[in-house]
């Protein structure tokens, strides 16, 4: 496989450190429900006062934009899944699936 393929560990650099993302996938859902669930909570804040109502609906618009890219991040996932396992020259090594929510 190449080395700049979706299958190579992302490493960012920060400072002196450098966080290694292994399942880009996962991690990426996980960010997603994060700001799902912060686009929720400053929404439901915002409806305490009728001054920040507008924005807050639109807090509430962002999130259920996030929760549509749930299902989405999944089906790539599963399209990537399906492109390495038809590609693999040693069928045991292709990516298992896993029943994870993410």
């Amino acid at each position: 496989m190449p080395d700049s393929g979706p299958d190579k560990p992302l490493v960012v650099h920060i400072g002196p450190d450098e966080l290694v993302i292994r399942r880009r996938y996962e991690a990426v859902s996980i960010v997603n429900d994060v700001l799902i669930a912060l686009w929720f909570i400053t929404g439901s804040i915002m409806f305490f006062s009728t001054a920040w109502t507008t924005f807050g609906t639109w807090c509430f618009l962002a999130g259920s934009v996030e929760l549509l890219l749930r299902p989405l991040i999944r089906l790539g996932r599963l399209v990537h899944i399906q492109r390495v396992r038809a590609t693999a020259l040693r069928p045991g090594n292709a990516p298992r699936e896993s029943s994870q929510d993410f």
